[in-house]
């Protein structure tokens, strides 16, 4: 089921960082679309504050994924806010 896969995407960075991998854009990004597909928009959201924390760029992808989650869970003002953001 593609939409329980994003607790085992959220594992995964976990195990990847504690591995000493570098995380980077392509997969927070991975990892954002499965928080996307899966409805977990409050986790999407966290998962951008970490890349900015990380100092990691967020690209079009991740935020299109980020503004479709929070569509999706009905976050209306989070989505324009992302949107207003990428556009800076």
């Amino acid at each position: 089921e593609k939409g329980g896969q994003w607790d085992h995407a959220l594992r995964l960075l976990v195990e990847m960082a504690s591995a000493h991998v570098e995380l980077n854009t392509i997969t927070y990004s991975a990892a954002v679309s499965a928080c996307e597909k899966g409805g977990q928009w409050d986790q999407a959201l966290g998962l951008l504050v970490e890349m900015a924390s990380a100092h990691v760029e967020l690209n079009t992808i991740t935020y299109s994924a980020a503004v479709s989650a929070c569509e999706k869970g009905g976050q209306w003002d989070q989505a324009l806010r992302l949107l207003v953001e990428m556009a800076s």
